[in-house]
């Protein structure tokens, strides 16, 4: 289960999608929720999946990549489906003892799991396209008006992308230490819920450690280096707006009009 988490994580690639300004990438994720969630039926939810499939397929990110990123959240994909369609609506299609299944509930619980799998599916495409540097840069060039109220734009921008960039690491580290327990004797998959969650602390406690060793070297490293923050500091690669993010975010605003349309239909 570990290994189906690709939060966070790079698929390299030279595509278009690859190519884009990672400010056009953040400001079309966003327009792709927003086209999710102003979907008021299943259908206006259509133009969210063609984009997403659309986008899938020029960035030449694998198929296997979606499913991945699909596993960890089945259980929340299951009980959502079950907690509409057996409590939402009057109009009852099928009722056996207590359980009453309703044609509102069946095609709101259709609707709530075609929006999750397009949501997770469609938002994970960012982070497989964009390197965690990227990320940062155009998180913090879209925050740079708040910079005028003294907020840390680029403190708050490193700390996420950092977060983002330790999810595989932890994840692989989570692994390595429920091997090793699992080596020692240790029963992590037995018994009920409360067993198993004791089972968990021999887990958490080394990865704890762990995650506070890496988080202090982190901290000596950037401070040997000099690191005090964004203020004065110079880039690399400096980000520019080019013909192509601006055909990009033409194309998401038309899908985003297309969405409004379908639901006044």
């Amino acid at each position: 289960m570990l290994s189906n988490i690709t939060i966070g994580q790079y698929y390299p690639g030279s595509s278009p999608v690859h190519k884009l300004d990672p400010r056009t990438k953040i400001l079309i994720t966003v327009l792709y929720i927003v086209m999710l969630f102003a979907a008021a039926e299943v259908i206006g939810l259509l133009p969210g999946i063609i984009f997403f499939i659309l986008s899938y397929i020029i960035s030449g990110v694998p198929l296997k990549m979606i499913f991945r990123s699909l596993k960890p959240i089945i259980p929340l994909i299951v009980f959502t489906a079950v907690l509409n369609l057996f409590f939402v609506g009057n109009d009852v299609i099928f009722e056996f003892w207590i359980i009453k299944i309703t044609g509102e509930g069946l095609r709101f619980s259709i609707f709530m799991i075609v929006r999750i799998i397009a949501l997770i599916a469609g938002t994970s495409l960012l982070t497989y396209t964009t390197t965690p540097i990227m990320l940062t840069d155009g998180l913090e060039s879209l925050l740079s008006p708040l910079k005028k109220l003294k907020f840390p734009v680029h403190e708050l921008s490193m700390m996420m992308t950092i977060a983002l960039r330790f999810i595989p690491t932890l994840i692989e580290e989570t692994s390595k230490i429920m091997s090793a327990q699992k080596a020692r004797g240790a029963d992590l998959e037995s018994g009920g819920l409360l067993k198993r969650a004791k089972a968990l602390i021999p887990i958490l406690i080394p990865l704890f450690v762990s995650a506070f060793r890496r988080a202090e070297e982190l901290a000596l490293a950037m401070e040997s280096r000099c690191y005090h923050g964004g203020e004065g500091r110079t880039r690399l690669r400096e980000l520019h707006f080019k013909l192509r993010d601006i055909i990009s975010l033409l194309i998401t605003a038309l899908f985003l009009a297309s969405v409004f349309v379908l639901n006044s239909l």
